[in-house]
């Protein structure tokens, strides 16, 4: 073994001194620390969903990685799903445990990404996701304002959510849900919430799927529905200074910096405390008229996809 090698539960560590990825201000060791540190925290974000994680190598492009390599050790916990669109089975982790949690970072996994639903249970999302894009620049307080209406909107039909960084430049508000919710009734509800957001405040917030439409506003994002991902509370992201997706109080979020929660800084700022557990409310059932509402309103994404052939066809007869 060199100096920067060493073993940890049973899992060969290696390269441990090399940066992370540029721009990092962190090195391999940083991101094997951290998650280590941080495990009984991301672990219950994590375990029993397939998981998809994004991977950086030295020189290379950071990519996805879904399906678990030939090489995965055998005692890595596992679960196949059918990919309708590449029409193949896919061999997900389900990184339940320190050792699995220490082997992905050991292959430069930085990002982990979980599904809504538990391994098997697809149809049964444990949360909605509304993930809140603000426009390019200096944009956070945008996101802060909206995801306050989408607290209003929230409170309005009687539900509650928790709000955490995305790590980048958004924000995800997280609302946990009774376990019999299907797939399509959270999707519906998710529609309707981000409208009944945008509706709060059309000045602030938009539903346009399409970027040139958003006019400089906040996209809520209703999308993340059926196998989608959301990237973990805690999780480090390929970014700058290797932030972390990382809870906020409401009653905090507009003196909150993302930048400030870091793969350093985090582990330090927390000491014992889980702000992400306290914060998430029970799961709640959706209010029948939220999901019938929602299920009025066209994907965003299908939505997007006609909208942009009938432009195309619009051009087309005009020229």
């Amino acid at each position: 073994m060199g100096a920067a090698d060493e073993t940890r539960a049973g899992v060969s560590l290696t390269n441990l001194d090399q940066p992370l990825f540029d721009g990092a201000g962190a090195t391999k060791r940083d991101l094997v620390d951290y998650l280590d540190a941080m495990r009984d925290r991301i672990l219950p974000e994590l375990r029993d969903r397939p998981l998809s994680v994004l991977r950086v190598r030295p020189g290379q492009e950071p990519f996805m990685q879904k399906n678990l390599p030939k090489y995965t050790p055998e005692w890595v916990h596992r679960t196949e799903v059918w990919a309708e669109a590449s029409h193949r089975r896919i061999s997900y982790a389900l990184c339940d445990d320190r050792r699995t949690l220490l082997w992905f970072a050991n292959q430069r996994a930085v990002e982990y990404h979980p599904t809504l639903g538990r391994a098997g249970q697809p149809e049964h999302p444990t949360h909605l996701v509304l993930d809140l894009d603000p426009p390019e620049g200096d944009s956070f307080p945008a996101a802060v304002r909206v995801a306050l209406l989408v607290r209003q909107a929230l409170a309005d039909a009687g539900l509650a959510g928790a709000v955490k960084t995305s790590g980048a430049k958004g924000l995800h508000v997280i609302v946990p849900v009774d376990p019999a919710t299907t797939a399509e009734e959270a999707a519906a509800a998710t529609r309707a919430l981000a409208v009944r957001t945008e509706r709060l405040d059309p000045a602030a917030a938009t539903t346009a799927f399409i970027v040139a439409d958003r006019g400089g506003r906040v996209f809520v994002d209703s999308t993340r529905a059926y196998g989608a991902t959301v990237v973990a509370a805690y999780s480090p992201r390929i970014r700058p200074g290797a932030p972390v997706s990382y809870p906020v109080g409401w009653t905090d979020l507009e003196s909150a910096s993302p930048a400030d929660f870091t793969v350093r800084s985090v582990p330090a700022l927390l000491g014992d405390r889980d702000p992400w557990a306290q914060a998430l409310p029970a799961p709640q059932r959706l209010p029948a008229d939220l999901v019938e509402q929602g299920r009025t309103i066209p994907v965003a994404r299908v939505q997007a996809m006609h909208e942009g052939k009938r432009r195309a066809k619009a051009r087309r007869e005009a020229g």
